[in-house]
């Protein structure tokens, strides 16, 4: 199957699942740098494109990064985007809401890049919504913080990636939103990593695997 015939799929796979419920939330969780934001973009477009806008919408686990000035306090700042640089109970209350509160818009947080902060109320699920793409590294973590996260999401695709593509990737993103070639690889080796080491065992307990290759999109049989 191609790429684009995988992305197709995909987009079918999780219509269904919207159509299943009032409500449905599907998650897509991976190590840092393997394209799950990418792959929400692509099913998501194509969702909406088929359903309608809105029919679908996104509620990013980086909307509940911690603040820098909250991470300084806790001496946190250069461990960024570890699980314990997040807000896991206030993210899994807004998916608890986004699954109940089906009459009127939902704001949720996203995540500015260039200024690397959450942005409160940036984006938005409407009344119309039938499915809510939440996605980050963490949602099938098996620590407690997180269990409650993964409790209000019916199902979790995991996206895996080369080693090696996936660490250019995410070693180029850094670089362009603002650090040195040598401050990302530093970055990378030192945070980013040890991060994709928490989440690597958490695709066992994943509905799906796509990787995310050299080739495109596949499903990992």
């Amino acid at each position: 199957m191609s790429g684009q015939h995988t992305l197709e799929s995909l987009a079918a796979e999780a219509i269904a699942l919207g159509e299943s419920s009032p409500r449905a939330v599907l998650g897509i969780a991976g190590s840092p740098g393997a394209g799950k934001s990418t792959l929400v973009a692509e099913v998501l477009g194509r969702i909406n494109e088929r359903c309608g806008p809105g029919w679908a919408a996104h509620v990013p686990m980086d909307g509940f990064h911690l603040a820098d000035d909250q991470l300084r306090r806790l001496g946190l700042l250069d461990r960024k985007g570890a699980p314990e640089t997040f807000d896991p109970a206030g993210y899994a209350h807004l998916l608890e809401r986004v699954r109940t509160e089906t009459e009127a818009d939902v704001y949720v947080p996203g995540f500015d890049r260039l200024l690397e902060q959450p942005v409160a109320g940036a984006l938005v699920v409407q009344p119309v919504a039938r499915l809510v793409i939440t996605e980050g590294n963490y949602l099938l973590l098996d620590d407690p913080p997180w269990l409650r996260v993964r409790r209000a999401i019916d199902r979790v695709w995991f996206v895996a990636a080369e080693e090696q593509l996936r660490i250019a990737r995410l070693t180029a993103r850094h670089v362009e939103f603002g650090k040195s070639a040598s401050a990302a690889q530093a970055w990378v080796a030192d945070v980013d990593e040890r991060n994709a080491v928490r989440v690597a065992p958490s695709r066992l307990a994943a509905d799906r695997v796509i990787v995310n290759g050299a080739s495109g999109w596949a499903f990992l049989e």
